[in-house]
């Protein structure tokens, strides 16, 4: 008997208080119903979001490159922030392996294609956002058509050449470029504005050689950590687009999982870079191809 007064007592409390929160914005927005004051409820009161932030966001398209560790955290706080479109590339499907970290996904959804998961989960958690799926590898052929179309572009590849192809292509079309990374108990995160940030190439002008890559699969990663990281990437995207906070512009962040430490690295544009230097020398989107370090070879 105790428990369930308890219960209605908790409930009441509960409901009392986002009747107080939905009075409070009540004046500021007359045109959103109640169920969407409460859904933004607890963005709309920050400072730094407000009602105007939180239309940006609606109004914004934000395309996510990679739906693996990375990316699962990433659209699932997208998708809560109430970004307005979701575009999500990725052409595989799930395997058991992927659990430990791709949060979006169970083990019933094995064999089936991550987009289409992730759309489900999405919808779920909030189904004012719309998400458009693109169950293909990006290249160069498919890159500008697909990138072209949003707002802010995010980063959560796995694999080498696929990055150089969006990174290039974001310059290209002057797009802003949020990208992440993750291995064993380490990540990093970096943002490239167009036209004032150090490009992809300013770093790594060019692919490493074949053999020297390791992947996830030969050294593993921490679940944990792609959920930091992602978070972070999504973190800079939701600042990108209401316009606050200090980016990651003109550094690259490093995490160590290990000792919870961060580490910044300061960044500065390459003359020699051969994208965006002063004699540039690549003037179109490159396929690559790297073959990564075989496991258990050196």
């Amino acid at each position: 008997m105790n428990d369930n007064i308890n219960c209605r007592q908790n409930t009441a409390a509960q409901a009392e208080q986002e009747t107080i929160t939905t009075d409070t914005i009540k004046e500021e927005s007359p045109d959103w119903d109640v169920n969407k004051k409460l859904r933004y409820s607890r963005q709309v009161i920050l400072k730094q979001i407000g009602y105007e932030g939180q239309t940006k966001l609606l109004n914004s398209k934000v395309l996510v490159v990679g739906a693996g560790g990375l990316g699962c955290p990433i659209l699932t706080y997208l998708a809560g922030a109430g970004v307005g479109t979701i575009g999500i590339v990725d052409f595989d499907t799930i395997g058991i392996s992927n659990l430990n970290r791709q949060v979006l996904f169970g083990t019933d959804d094995v064999g089936k294609k991550k987009v289409d998961v992730a759309q489900e989960a999405l919808l779920k958690l909030n189904p004012d956002v719309k998400i458009i799926k693109y169950p293909i590898r990006i290249n160069v052929d498919n890159a500008e058509e697909i990138i072209q179309d949003y707002d802010v572009i995010v980063d959560a590849l796995d694999n080498i050449p696929s990055r150089y192809v969006v990174s290039d292509c974001c310059y290209f079309l002057k797009k802003p470029l949020v990208t992440g990374g993750a291995m064993e108990s380490y990540g990093i995160v970096r943002t490239i504005l167009p036209n004032k940030s150090p490009c992809f190439r300013c770093l790594m002008p060019f692919p490493p050689k074949d053999g020297v890559l390791q992947t996830c699969s030969d050294v593993g990663v921490f679940g944990m950590v792609t959920g930091i990281i992602g978070s972070v990437q999504a973190m800079e995207v939701v600042k990108i687009i209401v316009g606050f906070g200090k980016l990651l512009d003109d550094r690259i962040i490093h995490f160590d999982g290990s000792t919870l430490k961060w580490n910044e690295i300061r960044l500065e544009k390459s003359e020699r870079c051969p994208l965006c230097g002063k004699n540039p020398t690549i003037t179109e989107l490159v396929q690559y191809e790297v073959k990564c370090k075989i496991k258990g070879l050196d």
